[in-house]
């Protein structure tokens, strides 16, 4: 077979691998190695609000990008839209940019009685009921939170005095039927009924729709993930409002300028990893 027989390489089709990245309409000198991600594009200005600066240097579909400092440190944010599938894309394209550390900055509802709405709930890992993930590697992959990301957002939660919990998230691919919430004209979707108490009975704290994605593919990836969310829905009590999304903005700023405190310690004691053992202030 001669070179012109060959079939066409499809693979770089649309190229989504340029300098510029197709969806985010960013390139690395537009992002800091830390990056919040938000679901939604309004939230920008939340979370912008908490630092010293910010410029926001793209928008794009449903993602939107600024950049700025927080407590002296540089900071990103981009949002993502709802869902694994947007959250995926957002992913791939900051770690073709250079982003290192990513910390989902969301809302969701508790299943717990004892958690109550404007808290914050901060993933430990997550359980991959999401379908992007999936795309990726087999689902006995775990979801699992970065130990540093979780222990910066607890100093944080600490140091701002906020309410917080730290556990077990849900991720879901349907705000509606994958939430045992009823459908269109009251549609229950098969195992709708048990859902919410199987998953108390698990003891898991919370569910919403990114999180999985985004630390299943961080994971693979070799970047540093989290999440922390501000409950707005509790589907024990039955209350909702939507309450809590300052303190999250907060907790995250704050868990990226600890996060670089640690990563300097680290760098002070030659070591590759952060333990308490490395105190900072």
């Amino acid at each position: 077979m001669t070179d012109s027989d060959a079939p066409p390489d499809t693979r770089n089709s649309e190229n989504p691998n340029t300098d510029r990245q197709y969806h985010l309409d960013v390139t690395a000198d537009d992002v800091a190695d830390s990056v919040l991600l938000p679901g939604n594009p309004d939230r920008l200005a939340k979370i912008t609000d908490v630092w010293e600066s910010a410029t926001e240097v793209a928008s794009h579909r449903e993602y939107r990008t600024a950049t700025g400092r927080y407590r002296e440190t540089p900071i990103s944010v981009t949002s993502t839209g709802i869902g694994g599938p947007s959250t995926g894309i957002a992913v791939e394209e900051l770690a073709r940019v250079d982003a290192e550390t990513l910390i989902r900055v969301g809302s969701c509802g508790t299943v717990r009685s004892d958690i109550a709405l404007g808290d914050l709930v901060i993933t430990s890992g997550a359980m991959r009921g999401e379908g992007t993930s999936s795309e990726y590697i087999d689902e006995t992959y775990p979801a699992s939170a970065d130990y540093e990301v979780v222990s910066a957002l607890v100093a944080a939660a600490e140091r701002l005095g906020h309410d917080y919990h730290v556990g077990v998230t849900l991720s879901t691919d349907s705000f509606y039927a994958g939430q045992a919430r009823p459908g269109f004209e009251g549609y229950e979707a098969p195992g709708s009924d048990d859902l919410i108490e199987t998953l108390k009975n698990a003891n898991v704290a919370n569910i919403e729709m990114e999180a999985a994605t985004l630390l299943t593919l961080s994971n693979l990836y070799d970047l540093r993930a989290g999440a922390v969310c501000a409950v707005y829905a509790n589907r024990e009590t039955g209350e909702f409002a939507t309450v809590g999304e300052r303190k999250a903005a907060e907790t995250a700023s704050r868990a990226v300028a600890l996060l670089a405190e640690m990563d300097a310690a680290k760098t002070a004691a030659g070591v590759d990893r952060w333990h308490p053992g490395l105190s900072i202030e």
